[in-house]
């Protein structure tokens, strides 16, 4: 995985996070759930990128 991928990962799990705050703040369970979804989605890429990289001994 490049940089760039890890990047743009994280960026969705912190875009989830602030999506799933806004959600819980007003209100709106459909932005909270989105949130939740994306910051699952990019944790689920990352790890698996992560047990590439080791299995590939970087």
């Amino acid at each position: 995985m490049s940089l760039g991928d890890k990047a743009k990962d994280v960026t969705q799990k912190v875009a989830g996070k602030a999506e799933e705050f806004v959600g819980k703040k007003t209100d709106d369970a459909e932005l909270t759930e989105q949130g939740r979804f994306d910051q699952a989605k990019s944790e689920d890429r990352l790890a698996t990128e992560h047990a590439k990289d080791a299995a590939e001994g970087k």
